[in-house]
């Protein structure tokens, strides 16, 4: 069971670093040069997006660090 939930998290891990390299090294760049307002909004929604996950990454990691934190 160990071994299963090891490679979870890093498939997981690999998978959020591979998203977060393909927005800021490729696609994020593209939609910036390209100008339009249409690829703006693409880019301002991706941020948001990254942004969003990296935080739930974040939450998720605290609460199976300390699972009883929040709770009395």
């Amino acid at each position: 069971m160990f071994a299963m939930k090891l490679t979870l998290i890093l498939l997981g891990a690999l998978l959020y670093l591979f998203g977060t390299g393909c927005w800021f090294f490729w696609t994020g760049p593209y939609l910036l040069d390209t100008g339009t307002t249409e690829a703006l909004l693409y880019a301002f929604g991706g941020t948001c997006t990254w942004l969003l996950t990296t935080f739930g990454v974040a939450v998720q990691i605290i609460k199976t660090a300390r699972p009883t934190a929040g709770g009395r």
